[in-house]
């Protein structure tokens, strides 16, 4: 299926004309300088064609005949080529005499009996060239096992661009179909009766795959064959088919700051896009949805950043998609693709086709998942940073090596079907929690989604079951679960620890029982409730009214649990330990309602 939405997207963007995007034959390939020639075949300029808008000068990618895919063998390039083919120079090859005689060999018979005149002055360029000319003007040593194309002295084009070439190129094409005539069949994707590809073009882009490419379909083993069929006879793919989809997803993967239809997640590299004819909903809807996933990358535009939030809060309440731009149609059929490196080929982690008003439902229902009052963000967390805070916290900072791959991939996958987490995602909270005691807003948010999420789901399937109710977003004093009330009791005692030290103390029972407590309750807490009166005593004398409203939120707390403490808490109690505690540990802070009869909460 994936290979068809790919092709059926190429197509459409060839339509309507996409920049960047090549024709069959074509495709999009670094060049760093141009040879101009004079029609008597001399070298005139050795013109660089580098991308200088960045920090450091980068090769132009340009619309280019499409080179064979080549290994070990000699195959050169059609009118373009690195030096060791085009000049017979290289400081990397040591067969460039044979690779430039190929080039020579290639251009002279097909271009020998042609009448333009800028493919005659290449004939003649080749004719005369020796590799020790490489030593004179124009050439210089920066030229080295670069990418090179010509232009004939006076033309603003390039010579693979001139009528004359274009028709080489097309018999070229012609013939390698004819001698592959034997292998015509059915194709998989179009369903029309071609030449079978024998190879595939290489996929560049995704991360940790191999620099010169990776493949989705490759048989590159005896063991892979089925029936005696050899290579791409095993999965029939017409040459033109082959071409589309490795051409269009090549665009979607290519390194640009200005692209915004690919970002990653652990070792997911995750393209998109809409499949509509129409340039400006299609631009809407990729715009929203990188919008949606994007959301940490930096952005220079305030104004464009302004504009993104807004839609993102809008997502998260409800509103209507037109209500957020008029150009978006909730019937826009999206197209989301998950990548991995795998040895040689590339591991589909998952494809996604749905509309977008599904993708933006899941998200909004992911949004609601992951909220917490007050809200310890300020703008909405990347699946990328989610994933991230499940690393060890190293001074509240995480390093993206201690994050599972796996892991990253499958909770984006979670976000985008509206399926459980993965609950790896709370083993690694729990165990975050009590090895590094970073109990931070973000990962209780996240801990909070996956048990909310379980619940929910699992309710919906029940056949009279009975599970535990959702985690309020905010401090919940009717919550009577024994693992929350837990919590909110670990921090009831240690802010009567806080109060009656003051500075003075050194480590928090936090620092020292917090794991303990949230795993073996009967344990640890019947100590830590001796111990508390020792403080409860000070406060007494020092600040009676706190030790009041201490002693209130205790007797409150363990008046809701039950006679014994529980020996020991399952994992998902565990997470719930935890937004127990992140819960009351906010509410000292929070102001008090002037309408409530309530006591001072800044005071507990």
């Amino acid at each position: 299926m994936i290979l068809q939405l790919l092709n059926d997207q190429y197509e459409r963007l060839l339509a309507r004309g996409e920049p960047g995007l090549s024709p069959f034959g074509y495709s999009q390939e670094k060049i760093s300088y141009c040879v101009v020639l004079s029609a008597a075949g001399e070298p005139l300029q050795a013109i660089p064609l580098l991308d200088t808008s960045g920090k450091k000068p980068l090769p132009r990618s340009l619309s280019v005949p499409q080179p064979k895919k080549r290994a070990s063998d000699i195959s050169p390039s059609f009118l373009w080529d690195k030096t060791s083919y085009v000049l017979g120079v290289s400081l990397s090859s040591k067969r460039s005499n044979k690779e430039h005689e190929a080039f020579k060999q290639l251009h002279l018979e097909m271009l020998g009996h042609e009448a333009d005149e800028g493919l005659q002055a290449l004939c003649r360029f080749l004719n005369a060239w020796t590799p020790e000319r490489f030593d004179a003007t124009p050439f210089h040593a920066d030229m080295m096992d670069t990418n090179v194309v010509f232009r004939l002295d006076g033309d603003p084009g390039f010579l693979h661009e001139r009528p004359a070439a274009r028709a080489v190129r097309a018999r070229l094409l012609a013939s390698d179909g004819i001698a592959d005539a034997a292998s015509q069949v059915m194709c998989l994707i179009t369903g029309e009766v071609a030449p079978t590809a024998r190879l595939h073009p290489a996929i560049k882009g995704v991360n940790g795959a191999q620099s010169s490419g990776a493949s989705i379909v490759s048989f590159n083993q005896e063991s892979f064959n089925s029936w005696s069929k050899v290579q791409g006879d095993n999965a029939p793919v017409s040459e033109q088919a082959a071409f589309a989809y490795t051409t269009m997803l090549n665009h979607l993967l290519r390194r640009d700051e200005r692209n915004r239809q690919r970002f990653s997640v652990g070792d997911t590299t995750v393209v998109f896009w809409a499949e509509t004819p129409d340039s400006e909903e299609a631009e809407a809807a990729e715009s929203l949805f990188s919008s949606m996933f994007m959301s940490d990358l930096p952005d220079t535009d305030e104004q464009a950043t302004a504009k993104l939030a807004r839609a993102i809060e809008m997502i998260a309440h409800g509103a209507p998609l037109q209500d957020i731009d008029p150009k978006l149609q909730p019937g826009t059929r999206m197209v989301v693709l998950g990548l991995a490196p795998n040895a040689s080929r590339l591991s589909i982690r998952f494809v996604l086709h749905d509309t977008l008003a599904l993708f933006t439902a899941r998200l909004r229902r992911h949004a609601l998942d992951l909220a917490l009052e007050p809200t310890p963000w300020k703008k909405p967390p990347s699946p990328w940073r989610l994933a991230l805070i499940t690393a060890p916290s190293r001074d509240g900072k995480h390093k993206s090596d201690d994050v599972s791959p796996r892991l990253a991939g499958d909770l984006m996958r979670a976000i985008l079907t509206g399926q459980r987490y993965p609950q790896s995602v709370l083993s690694s909270l729990v165990m975050r929690f009590r090895n590094d005691g970073d109990i931070s807003g973000l990962r209780v948010a996240l801990c909070k989604a996956v048990l909310n999420r379980d619940a929910r789901l699992s309710s919906s399937h029940s056949t009279g079951a009975s599970f535990p109710k959702e985690i309020s977003m905010s401090f919940d004093p009717q919550d009577a679960h024994p693992a929350y009330l837990l919590g909110r009791l670990f921090a009831t005692l240690e802010n009567a620890q806080r109060a009656a030290l003051g500075g003075s103390v050194n480590a928090t029972i936090r620092d020292r029982y917090f794991g303990a407590a949230s795993a073996t309750p009967a344990l640890v807490f019947p100590v830590l409730l001796r111990n508390v009166q020792n403080h409860l005593a000070r406060l007494r004398k020092d600040k009676p009214g706190i030790a009041v409203n201490l002693e209130k939120d205790l007797r409150e707390i363990v008046g809701m649990l039950p006679t014994h403490f529980p020996k020991s808490l399952a994992l998902q109690d565990q997470g719930r330990f935890a937004i127990g505690y992140y819960h009351q540990s906010e509410a000292r802070f929070r102001k008090p309602d002037k309408d409530s009869d309530a006591p001072d909460a800044e005071a507990a």
